[in-house]
């Protein structure tokens, strides 16, 4: 489509257009490159934006003033100029600088992906709680980047008493303020935290179980056909924000059942210090139930992102048990026949990779299931009430009259 035409198009479009752009590493593969760009474009949808055109650039590191090279600046910049988006959404956090600086080159908003995700959260958070953490985790990100947020520094007129009697910058006014409302943010959620571990400590003896995983692959779901309850999920990013608890009994032993916050890779530092609270759920669990989307190219990637974040919060030694969902979105390309090469995952069967998985994760007990057409379901439930019975058995020995 000529540009034009583009731009026509994109203008009878409602939803805000944006462009997305990334450096690709040296040793990077483009299709890690290209799974990226794809997780950015999911993140955009999510809040509402539509992505006009994406731009990829190979270089050794990003460059330190605008991030990608002059040239593929320019080749933005000549997009920019034809077409109706509104925004460029950088797939890595920009520092302070290159965010000036390719606001002045662009002449556009100028988006990173902390940004981005922060600005999802915002959307998605409905209880008291879960704003104060994502307005803490905003500022936070804010505070550093005030000096590109202002097109003058003038000095306000002081009066007696003023700092040096010129009075203070805007911008010095501004950093206060944030700093001053971090303070009491960070103070009412340690106060919510003494809450929140007060309500964890009187729950009594019952042996609880969080669900993790990567964003998006069903966890919420698992939570209602467990818990027989109505928790709010969707084919979106971060659909949960909130922690929720559940009282689940199987046959004849009760345990508590928590749903938590989706992970996914690059998640800000910001949003794990001030969500740590809803984090405490997963790092005082008994056992963690790690759902896992088999249907996504990438599954073995966002394991290995979920199982990092694990040991980044403190919970890297809890037991695991590994549920494979979206068995039947499962997809392969199967081989045609005269093709000598050696067969990689994408050529596996169902059957291959679930054989596969088992004998190089004899450690980690694992199932196969579909919570949507409930398949394997009722395995799941046994599986489950053998591990929460054996944890409830070694805590409590003498106390196995549920049984």
């Amino acid at each position: 489509m000529e540009k034009g035409k583009l731009a026509e198009s994109l203008a009878e479009n409602d939803r805000e257009q944006v462009v997305l752009a990334a450096v690709v590493r040296d040793r990077q593969e483009m299709r890690e490159a290209e799974e990226y760009l794809d997780e950015l474009r999911f993140l955009a949808e999510t809040a509402g934006l539509e992505t006009a055109a994406t731009f990829t650039q190979k270089l050794p590191y990003p460059d330190k003033r605008t991030f990608v090279g002059s040239g593929k600046l320019q080749e933005i910049k000549e997009y920019i100029a034809d077409s109706a988006v509104s925004a460029v959404i950088f797939d890595d956090e920009l520092s302070p600088s290159q965010t000036r600086n390719l606001e002045k080159e662009l002449g556009i908003k100028i988006l990173d992906r902390t940004r981005l995700i922060l600005d999802i959260f915002a959307q998605r958070a409905t209880t008291a709680y879960a704003k104060t953490q994502v307005e803490l985790a905003q500022l936070q990100y804010l505070l550093p980047r005030l000096t590109g947020m202002w097109t003058h520094l003038e000095r306000q007129r002081g009066g007696t008493g003023t700092r040096g009697g010129a009075g203070e910058r805007e911008i010095e006014t501004d950093r206060r303020i944030i700093r001053d409302r971090i303070a009491r943010l960070k103070e009412q959620l340690v106060k919510v935290d003494r809450q929140m571990a007060t309500q964890r400590s009187g729950r009594g003896s019952l042996v609880r179980v969080a669900l993790v995983g990567y964003t998006n692959v069903g966890k919420s779901t698992m939570m209602n056909m467990l818990s027989k309850s109505e928790v709010f999920a969707e084919n979106k990013l971060f659909a949960t924000l909130d922690t929720t608890v559940r009282k689940v009994v199987l046959e004849n032993l009760p345990f508590l059942l928590s749903d938590t916050v989706g992970f996914i890779r690059k998640l800000p530092t910001q949003l794990v210090e001030s969500f740590k609270s809803t984090l405490d759920e997963v790092r005082e669990a008994d056992l963690l139930l790690h759902v896992v989307d088999i249907s996504h190219p990438n599954f073995e990637d966002q394991i290995s992102v979920v199982n990092q974040t694990l040991r980044d919060i403190g919970a890297g030694d809890k037991p695991v048990f590994l549920i494979f969902n979206k068995i039947d979105a499962y997809t392969y390309v199967k081989k045609d026949e005269d093709d000598l090469m050696p067969g990689t995952r994408e050529n596996w069967t169902l059957e291959q990779l679930q054989k596969s998985w088992i004998a190089r994760n004899s450690g980690v007990p694992c199932i196969f299931i579909s919570a949507r057409n409930r398949t394997n379901i009722d395995k799941l439930r046994k599986d489950l009430y053998g591990m929460v019975r054996e944890i409830h058995e070694g805590r409590y020995p003498f106390n196995n009259y549920l049984y």
